[in-house]
This record gives C-alpha cells, sequence and structure tokens, in this order.
C-alpha cells in the first residue's frame, strides 16, 4: 500500500472516490483524524483525514447499513474515553473497513507548521558554498505536504 500524497501530481484540491475508513482517531474533544484507504490509479493508497467531530458525523451517515452502529460505537467511545488519543480500529474480520458508496471527498494537502511565532532565528553564518546532501534532502522533504489532508467538500453520485 502506498501513500497517496506521493500518486499526486501536484498539491492542488483534488476528489477521490472509493474511500474505506480503517480507523478513527480521537485526537482530542474537538478534533479527529481518520486513516483511510481509496483506490487511485489501480492500487490502494491510504491517507489520513483531519476533520472537526460535526464532519464525522456527516461521514458516518454516510456509510450505509453500517451507519447507526457505527455513530453508536462513537458515542460509547466518547463517554468512556480517559487517554487521548483514542483509536477505533477497522480492520478486521469482525470490524472491516467502512466503505463510503456513492460518495467522492474533496481533499486539500497540508503542510509542516512553520516554527512557533516568537521563536528566534539561527544566527546567520558566514556564507558558505558547499551543501551538504543530508541538510538539502531535510530541507526539501520539510518543504512538502504531508499524508494527512483536509476535507473540502462531500459530494453524492445519484444513482
Amino acid at each position: 500500500m502506498r501513500r497517496l500524497i506521493d500518486a499526486l501530481a501536484d498539491d492542488t484540491d483534488f476528489f477521490i472516490e472509493q474511500v474505506h475508513l480503517t480507523a478513527i482517531v480521537f485526537d482530542n474533544s474537538d478534533d479527529v483524524t481518520i486513516w483511510a484507504t481509496t483506490d487511485f490509479d489501480g492500487d490502494t493508497h491510504f491517507f489520513h483525514l483531519g476533520l472537526p467531530f460535526q464532519q464525522l458525523d456527516l461521514l458516518l451517515r454516510l456509510a450505509g447499513p453500517r451507519s447507526p452502529v457505527l455513530q453508536e460505537d462513537i458515542a460509547d467511545a466518547l463517554a468512556t474515553v480517559q487517554e487521548w488519543p483514542c483509536l477505533l480500529e477497522y480492520t478486521t474480520e469482525a470490524s472491516a473497513p467502512i466503505p463510503l458508496p456513492n460518495v467522492a471527498l474533496k481533499l486539500s494537502c497540508t503542510y509542516p507548521a512553520d516554527e512557533p511565532f516568537g521563536e528566534e532565528e539561527e544566527e546567520e553564518l558566514p556564507f558558505d558554498i558547499s551543501v551538504q546532501e543530508e541538510e538539502e534532502a531535510a530541507e526539501y522533504e520539510a518543504e512538502q505536504p504531508h499524508n494527512i489532508f483536509y476535507l473540502e467538500g462531500v459530494f453524492l453520485r445519484v444513482v
């Protein structure tokens, strides 16, 4: 299985279909991260989707016949969670991944956060033309989008 971000040609907003939710992680009392897979260009790709709880509820309502049971699982987990993050996994035979039939998600990429506000800048060093390969690779990697996305919209296929 490959990372979805590695399959994208650029970092513009895009649509995916054939989404299966494999885990729901309660990050804190307001936010949740979905772990999911999708079929993209004939291969299975995984990605993470950061959401507020209201959008999680919307996605769960689109989960077909499993929707009421999933909403009850979420309510039970929220009522009993004592440590954050809290993981609900859907990758076993007893608890198979959750398909979102006839749903297309419009996603946008996320990037690493900038340095915290108020942090002092590094001391300027004299100009040095030599470039360390490791430093260049690390800088390139830091500027790349994460395999975590934001949900820009949910669209339903009318059949």
